[in-house]
């Protein structure tokens, strides 16, 4: 399934860099989490500063 930028430009999720603060959330390896984790990274990709209010720590 294709993902698009608003402007209409495809969305590569293999392109899209994963935070390191996504490695340590729960909703990491969730494949039901998958598509919104891949959409608010590419959001914030020009971003200085990566924020996700969906992100819960994992359980040590």
């Amino acid at each position: 399934m294709p993902f698009y930028h608003d402007d209409g430009s495809e969305i590569n999720p293999d392109l899209v860099p994963k935070p390191s603060l996504c490695v340590t959330c729960r909703r990491n390896d969730d494949p039901g989490e998958e598509i919104l984790c891949i959409l608010t990274r590419a959001d914030q990709q020009e971003q200085s500063e990566f924020q996700c209010f969906a992100y819960t720590p994992r359980k040590k």
